[in-house]
């Protein structure tokens, strides 16, 4: 095909979409709606699988010592935890920290309920805080650190605590909201396909008898299916185009409208700097999509006249 032939189907494609005003507009405005639809679905399981990973990401294993665990001791058994693949960062709390933290968390209330505790009654003992690359791997982490116990001949290891049981179920939830936000979203995207794809097929039908004087007149299948190619993209990126403002703006000011709200009850909506590219892209590129496979789909039919 010559550059001059691609400049002839892009002008026709770019004129039959003006020339057929309203069934362009009535094919746009169904790729709007459907697109819609599944961008709001799309954001809603973006922001719940990041609120998911955000809650996986709070746990934390707890590696109490026992108290007369010397700074070597404990140093020692650092080294071995932090070497471990699955571990991303491992902090010492010691006794007197951790205190402090116990006041800071009970506030003016717990000060008279910790005045008896000073630094030789303390009973709170040294404790590593673990935290893992892949908050799944916290029970298999938990069960290597147990079985240090068994490798070191002086005892070091109190006990090892990561939240055994709710954890498991926690990530269960998680996972099944995951799949099921997955799910509802391929979902709607099938059924958009088929929506936008019947709308394209109804204004090629209302224009069959176009595409039969061309096949008279001894136009060949190749030269009368370009600019219907041409059309049916550009009908798929002007809907998405309206999509992607419409969503991102309400979106925008969604986040902006809740960010007190929801943060006080520690949820926290997804900047739209951090989805506009990936939501952008799946709208833009499904509907571009959409619209030149329902033109193809569609014309095959007439052009077997």
């Amino acid at each position: 095909m010559t550059f001059r032939t691609i400049l002839r189907h892009l002008r026709e494609g770019a004129k039959n979409v003006i020339r057929n005003g309203w069934m362009s507009f009535a094919s746009i405005s169904s790729i709007v709606i459907s697109l819609f639809i599944l961008g709001v679905f799309l954001v809603l399981s973006l922001n719940i699988n990041a609120l998911a990973g955000q809650v996986e990401s709070q746990v934390q294993i707890q590696v109490y010592l026992e108290p007369n665990t010397t700074k070597e001791q404990r140093e020692q058994l650092h080294t071995e935890i932090g070497n471990m693949s699955e571990v991303s960062k491992v902090e010492v709390v010691t006794k007197e920290e951790g205190m402090k933290i116990f006041r800071e968390n009970l506030g003016e209330d717990g000060k008279e309920l910790l005045s008896g505790y000073t630094e030789d009654t303390n009973p709170l003992p040294d404790t590593l805080v673990v935290d893992v690359l892949e908050p799944t791997t916290i029970p298999a982490v938990a069960k290597k650190i147990e079985e240090l116990k068994k490798t070191t001949t002086e005892k070091v290891i109190s006990k090892v605590k990561y939240g055994e049981g709710t954890v498991e179920k926690m990530f269960a939830v998680t996972n099944t909201i995951r799949n099921a936000g997955l799910v509802v979203v391929a979902g709607l995207a099938i059924t958009s396909m088929f929506l936008i794809s019947n709308t394209i097929k109804v204004t090629i039908i209302a224009r069959r008898r176009e595409i039969g004087i061309m096949k008279l007149v001894g136009a060949t299948n190749h030269f009368i299916r370009w600019p219907f190619f041409i059309e049916g993209a550009l009908i798929g990126f002007l809907g998405s185009a309206v999509t992607i403002a419409i969503l991102f703006t309400g979106y925008d000011r969604l986040v902006k409208l809740t960010q007190v709200e929801l943060g006080l009850m520690l949820i926290k909506l997804m900047p739209l700097h951090e989805i506009w590219l990936s939501v952008g892209g799946a709208l833009l590129g499904l509907g571009v999509l959409i619209g030149v496979w329902g033109s193809t789909v569609s014309i095959r039919k007439f052009l077997k006249v």
